[in-house]
């Protein structure tokens, strides 16, 4: 074949006696991937696959309309950027977004437009059987929001022959808050989700978890006000038709709130094209796909780390697929964005990377004796120090542990479940049981292990005001709290002087 199936089934999934009787009948739920569709049937199964027959095409009335919106936030706080993904180029259709105050008039806002081709991909399979016409990103950005209102918003296409081609819903959003507003401000982080297809069928990654997480927080949806999907998004690992299925996946949450992600292995890692490693995880997308596909607020997407203020809490979102150690590019951006942090109107600054920079008690990082990605933590560590980062969270490991309060491997507070005055070390949390199959933890649990789950899960930060902080561990499959602790703290408490984290002073007076 010239390219590889969208999805497949066996025939005797649905008749046990099909090699006997040649009768079969199976579904399939399709969505829009600007293509017509083709069934197929093979024998000799997937190892040794004979066309056996080809169906005639299905088509979708408009294979080509604007579908799967997803919200970021800008680089400004009162700025919301819209993405979706299309069939229209630019010498064809006028993208753009129709907005405005929910029941008030609304305005257009045009919208820039992006793809890549064939020869954008690093190797095989992006480059061969998997490579699929990604049709057209569109982003737009919708500048000079009201904090805390809720807009409305639909997609557009303004085609040259006068006719309009609109998405088949509107959607809506809400404001930022203000940097510093003092209000309840609802945060959701995970990694490691993937998709997985509800028709049963398979597809070349199916991550047994990602529908559950997915739904669970579909349900919840008015619950919370942003996700961070910190990295291994759609592991389509260069079979580019998944991209389409994640982002269908996923669009009821980031058609409704900004769903801001990272870079992960399996969005960028290819030899010689200068991640920090090399092996062929990303199947030959090398960044390419993701840093398309949805918009950060980065100065450069092809280096994903960025700054996002939201209300209360500051993030520093991370690269770990480009050098972050001292003397790196990184690395002098990381403190930049630590040091940024106004504490006195963001008291919850958030440190967020895909692999573990830090700890994590995984079979893997057990035997290697480091507890972590081979010198994740030996200088940023002196940073979350330094500049008294609250909570480290991390994915790529497909599990749930929660570290206590550390420095230098050692626990700087005994509490289990509050935690109040003297800021003296960062909590770490493994955050990747959002869909892929679980990872297992070393037999040997270290003195700085809170908590561990070998289950599907997310995490919930509940800011109540600049003093009171909620954090909730939720499994996917209830939706219930398993792990919780909460953080009080006031501002003098953030300015005390501890290990490593003083401020010069003098005698003089």
């Amino acid at each position: 074949m010239c390219t590889a199936p969208i999805k497949f089934k066996y025939a005797n999934n649905s008749n046990p006696n099909y090699a006997n009787t040649g009768k079969s009948s199976l579904k399939f739920r399709l969505i829009n991937q600007r293509a017509d569709f083709s069934f197929a049937l093979f024998s000799g199964g997937v190892s040794n696959p004979k066309l056996v027959a080809i169906s005639n095409h299905i088509s979708f009335a408009n294979p080509k309309a604007p579908l799967y919106p997803r919200l970021a936030l800008g680089k400004a706080w009162d700025e919301m950027t819209v993405t979706w993904t299309s069939g229209y180029n630019i010498d064809e259709a006028v993208p753009f977004v129709e907005w405005g105050l929910k029941g008030e008039s609304k305005v257009r806002s045009p919208a820039g437009t992006l793809t890549y081709d064939r020869s954008s991909m690093c190797g095989e399979p992006a480059r061969t059987v998997g490579w699929r016409d990604p049709g057209f990103t569109h982003t737009s950005f919708l500048k000079d929001l009201w904090p805390n209102s809720e807009y409305t918003y639909r997609l557009g296409h303004r085609l040259f022959n006068g006719t309009y081609v609109w998405s088949k819903k509107t959607f809506s959003f809400k404001g930022s808050p203000y940097p510093g507003q003092d209000s309840l401000q609802r945060i959701i982080v995970f990694g490691d989700m993937g998709k997985a297809e509800r028709d049963g069928s398979n597809e070349y990654s199916i991550e047994p978890g990602s529908l559950n997480t997915t739904d669970q927080l579909v349900r919840d949806l008015k619950n919370y006000d942003i996700v961070f999907h910190i990295g291994d998004m759609a592991y389509a690992d260069g079979y580019l038709a998944e991209w389409d299925q994640f982002t269908e996946q996923v669009e009821p949450i980031a058609s409704s709130k900004p769903y801001m992600v990272a870079s992960g292995n399996h969005e960028r890692d290819w030899p010689d094209s200068g991640s920090f490693f090399t092996p062929l995880d990303s199947g030959g997308e090398c960044g390419v796909v993701a840093e398309t596909m949805y918009y950060v607020p980065a100065e450069n997407r092809a280096k994903f780390w960025y700054s996002a203020d939201y209300g209360m809490f500051k993030f520093c979102i991370a690269d770990t697929e480009h050098d972050w150690r001292k003397g790196s590019e990184q690395y002098e951006w990381i403190e930049k964005c630590l040091a940024s942090a106004d504490r006195r109107k963001q008291p919850w600054l958030i440190f967020a990377a895909h692999r573990v920079l830090g700890y994590s008690s995984n079979s893997w990082y057990g035997g290697e004796g480091t507890f972590s990605e081979p010198e994740g933590k030996d200088d940023l560590q002196k940073l979350w120090q330094k500049y008294r980062v609250d909570i480290a969270f991390f994915g790529h490991v497909h599990n749930y542990e929660r570290i206590c309060p550390i420095y230098q491997s050692q626990c700087v507070n005994t509490e289990k479940s509050q935690y109040s005055g003297v800021q003296n070390g960062t909590i770490h949390v493994v955050v990747g049981g959002g869909g892929r199959s679980l990872s297992d933890y070393s037999s040997l649990i270290p003195v700085w292990s809170v908590y561990r789950d070998h289950d599907f899960g997310f995490v919930k930060l509940t800011a109540f005001n600049h003093s009171s902080l909620l954090f909730e561990y939720k499994k996917s499959r209830d939706g219930e709290v398993y792990d919780s602790f909460t953080i009080y703290r006031e501002y003098k408490d953030v300015l005390a002087c501890v290990h490593d984290s003083c401020e010069p002073t003098t005698l003089a007076n």
